[in-house]
């Protein structure tokens, strides 16, 4: 049994023990201290808190469990159902409330479940406010309401729709360029609630030839969840027949998305963000952000239209602030993340669909032809075990003292660019150790200038 307890929120195995595994008891305690926080801290004072899952076999228990605490902490439920993140986050919003809460272990496998916590403007906690929710759940500082102040509870079900109203009304969403174009159409929604949302989203962009993989929204994960090439070869194998011009595949909450070309390949979830920045910077002039970790050809495409590339630490939050700090016009994670401003602040695979099919839709190419329009860089992923008594500052600061010379960045662990690959450390938040994440212009010195540092900092040990 695992329960992982962070600033971004509360995760684990379903079952166990209380203080073990994501069981009723520990959820109570976190639901109750997320809603003391927003009660001593929201300005909005809707009393409203949007609640939204995803498929999950375990969800509907989850979403008892929370819909009846806030309730118990005199907080008004919207229930929106089976809903993506990025759905929820803009319920939030539409609603007015003061914050919403998530049920979703994103890419986890099925036997996981997790709540993501929302502010009143349907973004996700910062460190200073998940930490206050980690406190109070510890302290148990909370108060029940008395039988005259118990919240209410409503269901809404009309948010998916809602979301694709948004998205349809991007200026930059061409319908009719989409619709002309014709293309074929596959996804591989793993059995969750992109199974719901994404033929709505298809047929309304004029899509007419869809084929669905693994859309009924069970919960029961017909393959690992996380979109990556190793777990996709059903969705590959079906494109490799041919007749399709692109496959899209989400994650189990959907705001992660990555793109199978018409040929069976995979298009590099890393190039997810890539792609679509291109073509919002084709028509909006503007800075662009990802984290230290994500792909250096998003810096290049962006140098390449005159604008400012900038790089957040690890996380959503992160990359939000970020992209405000900077006014950026897009941004994003390599994880497949798209976050585009015009929309939401929100990684959100909606968007990230309907604005890549505008884009293929006037450049005129194949998607395997696209994907070469842009620089090709790959990204080897490592990690150094160390015992547990490790000082792994201390490391990293010796590291960066040996790379001085190099354009070194220490805003999250250590990134070490050099003039044609990059090397990005960071420690781990749970165990002792240090992941190296590396990117070069081939597998092999992407993995060679990774192993290269870890041999440094082997050595200091």
């Amino acid at each position: 049994m695992s329960l992982i307890k962070s600033i971004s929120g509360i995760r684990g195995t379903i079952g166990g023990r209380a203080g073990e595994g994501l069981n009723p008891l520990d959820i109570v305690k976190f639901t109750s201290a997320y809603a003391t926080l927003i009660r001593r801290s929201s300005t909005v004072k809707s009393n409203k808190i949007v609640v939204g899952r995803d498929a999950r076999i375990s969800g509907e228990m989850v979403k008892n469990v929370v819909c009846g605490t806030l309730m118990g902490m005199g907080f008004d439920v919207v229930n929106i159902g089976l809903a993506t993140t990025p759905t929820t986050e803009i319920a939030v919003t539409g609603e007015g409330a003061e914050g919403g809460i998530i049920i979703t272990a994103s890419h986890n496998p099925r036997h996981w479940n997790a709540l993501k916590l929302l502010n009143s403007n349907g973004e996700f906690l910062n460190a200073e406010e998940g930490n206050e929710v980690l406190r109070i759940a510890e302290a148990e500082d909370f108060d029940y309401a008395d039988v005259d102040h118990l919240g209410s509870y409503k269901e809404d079900d009309t948010y998916n729709q809602k979301h694709i109203d948004m998205v349809l009304g991007l200026k930059l969403v061409d319908v009719d360029a989409i619709r002309k174009a014709d293309f074929k159409v596959a996804f591989d929604s793993i059995n969750s609630v992109g199974g719901i949302i994404l033929p709505m989203l298809l047929e309304q962009l004029g899509v007419r030839h869809v084929t669905p993989l693994y859309d009924a929204p069970t919960g029961d994960f017909q393959h690992n969840p996380e979109p990556l090439e190793k777990n996709l070869g059903d969705i590959m194998g079906l494109m490799a027949k041919g007749g399709h011009d692109v496959a899209f595949v989400v994650d189990p909450d959907v705001d992660r998305l990555a793109f199978i070309d018409e040929k069976g390949q995979m298009y590099g979830e890393e190039y997810t963000l890539v792609t679509v920045a291109d073509y919002i910077l084709r028509h909006t002039p503007g800075n662009t952000v990802s984290n230290l970790s994500s792909t250096r050809a998003l810096r290049d495409v962006t140098r390449n239209y005159g604008m400012e590339y900038n790089a957040s630490a690890v996380g959503e939050v992160n990359v939000v602030k970020k992209m405000k700090d900077t006014h950026a016009v897009i941004g994003g994670e390599g994880n497949g993340g798209v976050i585009y401003p015009a929309a939401h602040y929100g990684r959100d695979a909606l968007v990230g669909i309907a604005l890549f099919l505008s884009h293929l839709a006037h450049e005129k190419k194949t998607v395997s032809e696209l994907r070469l329009t842009y620089p090709n860089y790959f990204i080897a992923k490592n990690r150094i075990d160390l015992d547990a008594s490790t000082d792994v500052d201390a490391i990293l600061a010796k590291v960066k003292e040996l790379y001085k010379n190099e354009e070194v960045n220490d805003i999250d662990g250590v990134k070490i660019d050099f003039p044609d690959k990059w090397v990005h450390l960071r420690k781990s938040n749970t165990e002792p150790i240090i992941r190296v994440y590396s990117e070069a212009n081939t597998m092999e010195a992407a993995d060679q200038i990774g192993k290269d540092v870890m041999n440094v900092i082997l050595s200091m040990k």
